[in-house]
């Protein structure tokens, strides 16, 4: 199994959600656990889309961190 980091914003009327390691796959939803469900469909398509033109699947290579500033 490989996990995609994905990025998620409030876009004020919903949310969107983006991976950085598959550009094109975006998803949106109502509310947080809406769109990570939407994404997870949306990875899932885009994936097997690849492999459909086989296409080489992307490595998960982003990290994500908080970093504190005063």
């Amino acid at each position: 199994m490989t996990r995609y980091l994905i990025l998620i914003e409030d876009a004020g009327s919903n949310y969107s959600a983006y991976s950085p390691d598959l550009p094109g796959c975006v998803a949106t939803g109502d509310d947080v656990e809406d769109v990570k469900k939407n994404m997870k469909e949306a990875i899932e398509l885009h994936l097997q889309g690849l492999r459909d033109e086989e296409l080489a699947i992307p490595e998960s290579r982003t990290i994500a961190e908080y970093i504190a500033v005063t």
